[in-house]
């Protein structure tokens, strides 16, 4: 009889998923208000036909809005000017439409709109160390990429680039979205570049929140299921053919919000722990951290468990996923194992993610990542890593 021990699940929003549920979204704003901030991309939503329909129907609802785009990955001062500059607007509800970036800066904002208080005080390990009581403003989260599952999250990641940079969350249960829309018909405009590197981020979250220190069962079921997603839609989604890359984006988009709901109740690994560092200091985007490092990290973590932790349950877990994205359930647990690390490193040389070295990472680099690479995400890895450990992994990708 499998053994339960105890855990917790935190807040997550309510969810619409399916082709054609964004139509849904007027009334659901409405709901809150009558006046609406919305929060996109530059071009990913607001260059579409899509937008003057969606705001043709913000109108037959009553709802006037206000908008503002968020162009790469958000920093504080872009979030306290935007809080600034529609504080006295009365904003009743936020609504992100756009990738990870817009929404983890809607989600800033609308959780900073009511007190006008600077994102500095909450940001964890840089800012001032307050404590955040809310309220937030309502916010609803409409993903159109396949990615971060920020939708799910309570968490905005937001950047400040450069050799003393960082890459940090301010979090709160507070700014967990109350509605996440799922409609896959908006990842159509994604290119092949996009789907590649989103694609691999939630895959990598979902694999590690399923070995992370913190996994329990109701995690680890929706990461399985999330993990069977992948491996029917990723591809299909990236070449683009169609019928099969319709349903491809559906399958990615599921994955992608089990991702983000496991990584926000039990957190990531090393790969997610070097993404922060890497994220702060050179302008690498995070799906292709995510994309370039899996496969090392995994063999890294497997080699260092049956070196010093050889009764870690997560060196059965890395099996069982092996099995299942090979395709060859008889294999025994070593070879499911090196099948996996393999299938990683095939699936980052088949999209053609970048290694380290195209964004001007080199081994001089390696002692102030490491340094910086001992955030939350870490924590949650499956075994310690040793600094040494750590730089293997960065020198595999170089």
């Amino acid at each position: 009889m499998q053994s339960f021990k105890p855990f917790y699940i935190a807040r997550l929003p309510r969810i619409l998923f399916g082709r054609g549920r964004l139509n849904e979204a007027p009334a659901l704003i409405a709901g809150y208000g009558r006046k609406a901030l919305l929060v996109t991309g530059k071009q990913s939503f607001f260059g579409t036909p899509r937008w003057q329909s969606f705001t043709e129907a913000l109108a037959g609802q009553g709802v006037e809005w206000r908008h503002c785009t968020v162009s790469g990955e958000p920093s504080p001062q872009l979030i306290d000017d935007t809080v600034g500059r529609f504080r006295k607007e009365n904003i009743d509800v936020v609504v992100a439409i756009g990738g990870g970036s817009v929404l983890d800066a809607a989600k800033a904002i609308a959780g900073l709109l009511p007190s006008g208080d600077s994102v500095m005080d909450y940001l964890e390990g840089v800012g001032r160390n307050q404590t955040y009581r809310g309220p937030s403003t309502p916010f609803i989260a409409v993903p159109t990429t396949a990615g971060t599952g920020s939708e799910a999250t309570k968490n905005s990641v937001l950047s400040v680039q450069g050799p003393d940079g960082f890459k940090k969350s301010f979090r709160d249960e507070c700014l967990v979205p109350e509605y996440a829309i799922l409609d896959p018909d908006l990842l159509a405009t994604c290119s092949p570049e996009l789907i590649a590197a989103d694609g691999m981020d939630a895959l990598t979250q979902l694999l590690e929140s399923y070995v992370s220190a913190k996994a329990n069962p109701f995690t680890d079921a929706l990461a399985w299921s999330g993990m069977e997603a992948v491996k029917s839609g990723f591809f299909p989604a990236w070449r683009g053919v169609e019928p099969e890359a319709g349903e491809g984006r559906a399958a990615m988009a599921y994955a992608a919000l089990l991702s983000g709901i496991t990584l926000a109740q039990v957190g990531l690994g090393s790969v997610h722990g070097l993404a922060s560092p890497l994220g702060a200091f050179f302008p690498i985007p995070h799906g292709v951290v995510c994309g370039t490092l899996v496969a090392a990290a995994t063999e890294v973590n497997i080699r260092a468990m049956q070196t010093r932790e050889p009764a870690n349950p997560a060196l059965v877990k890395y099996a069982q996923v092996g099995r299942l994205l090979s395709g060859e359930p008889g294999l025994d647990d070593q070879q499911a194992r090196d099948a996996l690390i393999a299938l990683l490193a095939d699936w980052s040389d088949t999209l053609q993610l970048d290694r380290l070295g195209a964004y001007g990472i080199a081994a001089a680099d390696f002692r102030h990542i490491v340094a910086n690479a001992r955030g939350s995400s870490m924590q949650t890895n499956p075994i310690v890593l040793t600094d040494g450990e750590i730089e293997e992994i960065l020198a595999r990708r170089v």
